[in-house]
């Protein structure tokens, strides 16, 4: 349904290919800073329909990578690399480092600046924040525990978006951040993120679980009662995709949930030995596991829109909507 999700109506373009390798899990890190820039109208001769989609996944998805947003919205890595550097000298956006490990890339992370925060604010009728109250929340970003696992899930979302700018037929047609997805499903389930994939013929919805071998299966598996609850009160019929870290984890977790049924639960699992494509046949289907799916092979259903399903994705709420 219109007006369900996140819109943020900014001027129409055009968006170009790349493709990105994800970068090393950074042990440390470091600030760089910024100048916070002056005002919108005093940057709006400098701004391109790219840069409102950057504000845009910005606050949707709290921080993205270089690579990330080159993959997203660049053809070459030196351009991403150069318009970025333009946004934050202007005060639109800012960045810190991570420090990885001798021998391997640092890894830069993307904020809301000043003024791409502002832009957005207002787009959406809130109110901006003050300098300071903006600063600390980018500290809070850069110091979270849990900003490698944030910057994983987005690849999920990331690697759907950069197939869908070679796939003629596929397509991302709604990705939402775990703080929209938990709001948007009536706070019944926590997973790490929400999207709607295409191929051209079928939509699948999905939540995403993204596990990173430190919790035991035991909470693993118990994390599907709450879909299944969601199911029964009205949800949509997505399946629940567990991206694990290895195939011993994978086929652990399946011996454990062959133990205990959830039903009206799709689940669906994948590793990296399957391949690194999320709309690849890489999913492994619980109970019925003898060949590997393709996502939008996986069984799946929007079901009615209500209090706890937003129902198809509509077209405001395609995460490149603006560029389109």
């Amino acid at each position: 349904m219109p007006g369900t999700g996140p819109t943020r109506r900014f001027p129409a373009g055009e968006v170009s290919r790349a493709g990105t390798q994800p970068p090393a899990s950074p042990p440390t890190a470091d600030w760089v800073t910024t100048s916070p820039g002056s005002t919108l109208i005093g940057i709006s001769h400098r701004l391109r329909p790219r840069d409102y989609t950057i504000a845009s996944l910005l606050h949707e998805h709290t921080t993205l990578t270089t690579d990330q947003l080159a993959a997203i919205l660049f053809t070459n890595p030196i351009t991403c690399r150069h318009r970025l550097g333009v946004l934050r000298s202007i005060g639109y956006l800012d960045r810190f480092v991570r420090r990885n490990q001798p021998g391997s890339s640092n890894l830069v992370c993307w904020v809301a600046g000043v003024l791409s925060a502002r832009l957005v604010a207002l787009s959406t009728g809130e109110t901006p924040l003050p300098a300071k109250a903006l600063r600390e929340r980018q500290d809070r970003v850069y110091a979270s525990p849990t900003l490698d696992h944030l910057i994983g899930t987005n690849w999920f979302g990331v690697r759907l978006l950069a197939r869908s700018r070679t796939d003629t037929g596929g397509a991302l047609l709604r990705w939402w951040s775990e703080r929209t997805t938990v709001r948007m499903f009536g706070r019944r389930i926590h997973p790490d993120g929400h999207g709607v994939w295409s191929d051209g013929t079928r939509q699948v919805g999905y939540f995403l679980e993204l596990d990173r071998g430190t919790e035991s299966l035991s909470v693993v598996v118990g994390k599907l009662g709450s879909y299944r609850r969601l199911r029964a009160e009205g949800g949509p019929g997505y399946p629940v995709l567990f991206a694990l870290p290895n195939r011993t984890r994978e086929q652990n977790l399946h011996r454990r949930l062959a133990e205990r049924s959830e039903p009206g639960v799709v689940v669906a699992t994948t590793s990296p030995e399957s391949g690194s494509d999320p709309a690849g046949a890489v999913w492994r289907l619980v109970g019925d596991g003898r060949h590997r799916l393709a996502l939008a092979e996986l069984p799946a259903g929007h079901g009615q829109p209500g209090p706890l399903n937003p129902g198809a994705p509509a077209a405001d709420q395609h995460p490149l909507y603006h560029l389109r």
